[in-house]
């Protein structure tokens, strides 16, 4: 079984919004990410990739994000020998000037450009390559 885990790469005035994830996280604590949060059991539910990454978002930052796009998925392992599945879509930021709202989560947020992160020498591989990705679908989308 996978724990099924969405993840947002938000774009606004050519910067992507990343979190610092809480030192208290189990996974990744202490390390900029994207804002996202695992699937919760539904039973029968439709659009809950969607759905989740929405509320993740308003819960962590506060915000709300609209034009949700598929960019990757890929799976890996927690320290803890968790198996996860993660989704990341990319999203416009439709409202709410996005803040630490979820301190057990997030320690602060901020704003990058496509080139701090590539150039970022602290950042996993598999975040620059998803902000590769979803800045190349920009291209189509206008957000």
């Amino acid at each position: 079984m996978f724990i099924v885990n969405v993840e947002g790469a938000i774009h606004r005035d050519g910067k992507w919004l990343l979190i610092m994830r809480s030192e208290k996280e189990e996974h990744a604590g202490g390390t900029l990410s994207l804002v996202g949060g695992k699937c919760e059991r539904e039973g029968v539910s439709s659009d809950i990739l969607e759905r989740t990454l929405k509320r993740e978002i308003l819960e962590e930052v506060g915000s709300e994000v609209t034009d949700l796009s598929y960019v990757n998925s890929s799976s890996f392992v927690t320290e803890s020998g968790i198996h996860v599945i993660d989704i990341v879509f990319l999203c416009r930021h439709k409202a709410g000037e996005p803040y630490a709202k979820s301190k057990e989560e997030v320690d602060d947020v901020m704003w990058l450009t496509t080139s701090e992160i590539l150039a970022h020498t602290e950042l996993p591989v598999y975040l620059k390559e998803n902000i590769k990705l979803a800045n190349k679908m920009l291209q189509g989308h206008n957000l």
